[in-house]
């Protein structure tokens, strides 16, 4: 990849953390990798997907996400300021047509998965930088629960489930993305860096 092509920006962290706010505001483009998640429709066709512990499918596992459309997504967008992205909705675990995002720089990517993207962009040869929103376990909880309430994400038993789940896996996942590469920030911290860096692309 040429010396002239935008960085990558990496922001990882748990659910609820904060991820979407900081790309939103700061990139351009940004690029949501929670949209490659795979369809329903894909359970069981050929191979049906991770199950959790009380028998539903488990949206946190990494298989139920298609790592190498969001690495391919990535790289295009990278080299031609260009990309199309699937419209995916939570609520119905599907697609609802396609959209285009394109910018000219940097680029700043987020998703529940962002661990498993930082090494195959590193050896295609892309500019990246990686960080994790580093927020308290508790606070992270109720935001994420908040949220998936307010935009009906899921049924309230499941997110119940799936949240106490998370709260209980929040420091192997920050652990995770320690051992993966990622640079532990404050979310503060992390903003200032970011407005800094937009400020330089701008001038």
């Amino acid at each position: 990849m040429s010396s002239d092509t935008p960085t990558i920006i990496l922001i990882g962290g748990a659910s609820g953390s904060g991820k979407s706010y900081l790309a939103g505001r700061f990139g351009n483009p940004h690029l949501p990798l929670d949209e490659f998640y795979r369809e329903i429709s894909e359970d069981g066709n050929p191979a049906a997907f991770p199950r959790t512990a009380y028998g539903q499918i488990d949206w946190d596992h990494p298989e139920t996400w298609n790592l190498q459309a969001a690495v391919d997504a990535l790289i295009e967008l990278a080299e031609t300021g260009r990309t199309t992205v699937p419209n995916y909705s939570i609520a119905t675990s599907s697609y609802s047509g396609h959209r285009d995002i394109s910018g000219s720089g940097p680029i700043l990517a987020e998703g529940i998965f962002l661990s498993q993207v930082l090494a195959p962009l590193q050896r295609a040869g892309c500019h990246v930088q990686a960080y994790f929103v580093d927020e308290p376990a508790l606070l992270t909880a109720i935001r994420r629960f908040a949220r998936d309430v307010a935009e009906r994400r899921k049924p309230v038993g499941f997110l119940i489930k799936r949240g106490y789940a998370l709260y209980r896996a929040h420091q192997s996942t920050r652990e995770s993305y320690r051992e993966a590469g990622f640079t532990m920030v404050p979310k503060p911290a992390l903003k200032r860096i970011l407005a800094s860096q937009q400020t330089q692309a701008q001038a």
